[in-house]
């Protein structure tokens, strides 16, 4: 049955086959512009994210004058673009109860209150918009709070913000002070069923200007300073531990504070990661931007103020004033041109008060001060500077290079990133759009497409759209791995940052190194490298070498081998080996088919089980379609590179054609294959279709399919794309039939009947254009044939 009508489809003529691929790369570039990362304030002292995206709300940690038979209440909010469900899961540290938007959507029960470790899971309903979750809990003498999050770590690493109009755009939760009594009953189903004090009211109504002030309670973490700390400057109180915002110096025992004699040495004593111990010499910097466009002409403008400690005026990067004394005031002028300029502070500590006041007043006759003006649109910053530091004196960035949100400054044990003059605050990057920058599997084969689209249509927009994502993710690597090591599970490339499985990692980094070499990427090569020594040191293996799922975050993935695996490693370990030319990776991905298909090749079908699961000693039976297209796209990849002389080239080859051998025997009337490739009643499936199409072609184009069978797989590539652009790809280029994530099965009739498709899923976008570039390849490849069956093709695709 098809997907598309005749009315909506491009017609059945592969002559449409480039206007078919412009239209699903439009499309997908229409619903996924560029963005860029959103950058947050964090608050340390607050909740922090684990590894499983939870946030952990041990209050007894965090109110330790907390009493048994008290309350404390946690509240956030989170934004949905639709209504929907959303899985989260929880572990108690006492009894536990979670509001969503005012109704109760969990308790715990005597075995969670008593079982920290163990994991509950709700599933929150969610409306379109703000959603507001309060959570109730009670300390008792097992302790209080809970570890609060997401269901889905790998597909849904969610964070919520701060509720209150006081934190907005800050990341995290606010928790309240300890309360004597429960705010709602503990029998209480939905909130406004009960009388509740006006002053909560808004906490659960989810008002989108709900204020702390409003309340009359004092919430967590702190958001303001206090007066001795306002006595230090800004960088005073940023940056030394001292000061009460609750960071852990690691100082060495004859180490001393910054007023005794020994806090004036060069060197700096590096934290447990939350910050580091400032002592006299250390250095920092600050960054604005000044807003000088209230008129088109240059005018001359004072720049006045005082400083504590030494101090550097760049414009632009341009020096404009210094002094080397501990404490001053200065006045100068300057012409300024109209725009937006980048001011940076340079400063190093020479007292306990360190900072500096500055002010930027016009010369005419009105005398105005200029506007300042965030350095960057940092959701959450009160005020219009960032901080970066402290570096000791022969480590400080230029001032050049300080204007960039996406690098780490300073080096070795100095290296760090930008805070904010509010308690504990530090920058942090968010992926808060759908697609665009965000790092999985399915875009790795997405951007593959779209990569390979702008080359054959000759498009550099489709190339530079694929590769600034790309670079996107890889410039940033370096700070999200910093980042996560001291500030919790990152908000932006998480599984790249967190890579557990070959998902994770393969087939994006597959991708990564085809953008590289088109463009170099900035991070791109230190993220191959990381990623190859994931694969081949860390990965879960069998004693001979078999690449399998020993660990992981599901328990239905433990101690199985997935025929998808081979395509979530060996195009990577191909395109490393073209990067490095270590043939020791090449060796690896050839080693790797053959062992898969000791276990997973069903030889009488020609085709490879799914998954092969150890506990049982067998696989699955059922021939997925995907997961059999994955197992020859990918074995294309490695024989694109693989010398002829390999020494597991020719057994490579003969799996190849035998694999094609049974993928051909199935295909439909319609130039499609299915669901479950043997049932002609599962549905056609698009991906898997395209993937045939693809591995076909090349087969010809390449010469590794006998030159006496090869119009047989030149019609079956056609058919197929005929039938693709016909009943799966519409006009305005969505893309229908792409069968959604899977899990496993031995059951056909999970496949059948409960997996079903998604429209322009991801899984297959990327490979819908391999595919119609591969019918266009091969179309130009058999024009210059003579053999009467590669005319005759040739004219049956026009």
């Amino acid at each position: 049955m098809p997907y598309v009508t005749k009315e909506r489809s491009f017609g059945a003529s592969l002559d449409r086959t480039e206007d078919v691929l412009r239209a699903v790369v439009n499309r997908y570039i229409g619903a996924n512009p560029k963005t860029l990362p959103t950058y947050r304030v964090l608050n340390v002292e607050g909740f922090i994210r684990d590894h499983e995206y939870r946030y952990d709300m041990n209050l007894v940690e965090k109110l330790p004058q907390l009493q048994d038979g008290q309350f404390v209440y946690a509240w956030a909010k989170i934004w949905a673009d639709e209504e929907t469900t959303q899985a989260y899961r929880i572990s108690c540290y006492s009894h536990t109860r979670v509001f969503i938007n005012g109704q109760l959507a969990f308790e715990s029960n005597h075995r969670d209150d008593v079982m920290p470790e163990s994991k509950a899971g709700l599933r929150g309903k969610l409306r379109q918009g703000w959603n507001f979750f309060v959570l109730d809990f009670e300390k008792t003498p097992t302790g209080c709070g809970a570890k609060f999050g997401t269901g889905s770590v790998k597909g849904a690493p969610v964070h919520f913000l701060a509720p209150t109009m006081e934190r907005d755009g800050q990341e995290g939760w606010v928790y309240s002070e300890p309360q004597h009594t429960r705010w709602i009953p503990g029998n209480a189903k939905e909130v406004f069923s009960h009388e509740i004090d006006s002053k909560l009211a808004s906490i659960f109504e989810g008002e989108t200007s709900a204020s702390e002030a409003a309340t009359g309670l004092t919430w967590y973490p702190r958001r303001e300073w206090s007066e001795e700390e306002q006595q230090l400057g800004a960088f005073g109180r940023v940056f030394d531990p001292g000061t009460g915002i609750g960071e852990k110096a690691t100082v060495s025992a004859d180490a001393k504070r910054s007023d005794d004699a020994d806090a004036s040495a060069d060197t700096l004593v590096t934290s447990d990661g939350y910050g580091v111990r400032c002592p006299f010499g250390a250095v920092a910097l600050a960054w604005s931007k000044l807003d000088h466009r209230s008129t088109a002409s240059e005018r001359k403008v004072t720049w006045k103020g005082l400083h504590e400690g030494t101090f550097k005026l760049y414009v632009d990067g341009n020096l404009l004033y210094t002094s080397d004394q501990e404490q001053g005031y200065f006045e100068v002028e300057k012409e300024l041109d109209y725009g937006v300029h980048d001011i940076v502070i340079v400063s190093a500590r020479t007292r306990k008060a360190w900072g500096f006041d500055l002010e930027v007043l016009t010369e005419d006759e009105t005398g105005e001060a200029l506007t300042w003006a965030r350095p960057y649109p940092v959701e959450g910053l009160t005020g219009h500077w960032l901080y970066l530091g402290p570096f000791s004196k022969d480590h400080v960035p230029p001032p050049q290079d300080v204007p960039h949100m996406d690098r780490l400054f300073g080096e070795g044990e100095e290296r760090t990133y930008y805070r904010a003059d509010q308690p504990a605050a530090r920058i942090r990057p968010y992926l808060e759009s759908r697609l665009y920058g965000k790092w999985n599997y399915p875009l790795g084969v997405t951007l593959y497409g779209i990569l390979e689209t702008g080359r054959e249509l000759s498009r550099p927009d489709y190339i530079e759209y694929a590769a600034d994502h790309i670079e996107q993710c890889t410039s940033l690597d370096e700070l999200v791995m910093w980042d996560s090591k001291r500030h919790g599970a990152p908000g932006i490339n998480h599984q790249l940052a967190l890579i557990d499985s070959l998902d994770d990692c393969g087939s994006f980094g597959a991708t990564m190194l085809r953008a590289h070499e088109l463009k170099k990427l900035r991070g791109a090569e230190e993220a191959a490298h990381r990623i190859a020594d994931y694969i081949t040191r860390e990965q879960d293996r069998l004693p001979d070498g078999t690449l399998y799922r020993y660990r992981s975050f599901s328990e239905l993935m433990v101690n199985t081998i997935w025929c998808d695996d081979l395509y979530m490693s060996t195009p990577f370990l191909s395109q490393y080996y073209k990067l490095t030319g270590e043939t020791r990776y090449l060796d690896d991905a050839a080693a790797q088919f053959l062992l898969y298909k000791k276990r997973l090749y069903m030889p009488e079908q020609k085709m490879m089980h799914h998954v092969y699961n150890l506990n049982f000693d067998k696989g699955c039976t059922v021939p997925w379609g995907r997961g059999n297209g994955w197992v020859l796209f990918s074995l294309t990849e490695l024989l694109a590179v693989l010398p002829e002389t390999h020494s597991d080239y020719d057994e490579l080859l003969h799996f190849y054609r035998e694999l094609c051998e049974g993928y051909l025997a199935v295909q439909d009337e319609q130039g499609l294959w299915h669901q479950v490739l043997t049932d002609h009643e599962s549905y056609s499936e698009t991906s898997c279709s395209s993937m045939f199409i693809y591995a076909f072609s090349r087969g010809i184009r390449y010469g590794w399919l006998p030159e006496g069978i090869q119009h047989l797989y030149a019609d079956a590539v056609f058919r197929g794309y005929e039938g693709i652009i016909r009943h799966c790809i519409d006009r305005d280029g969505n893309v229908y039939g792409v069968c959604r994530g899977s899990g496993y099965s031995f059951s056909p009739n999970y496949y059948k009947e409960r997996l079903s498709w998604l429209l322009n899923d991801t899984h297959g976008i990327g490979i819908v254009l391999l595919a119609g570039i591969e019918s266009l390849r091969l179309r130009e490849y058999l024009k210059g044939r003579r053999t009467d069956w590669a005319k005759s093709s040739v004219v049956h695709s026009q």
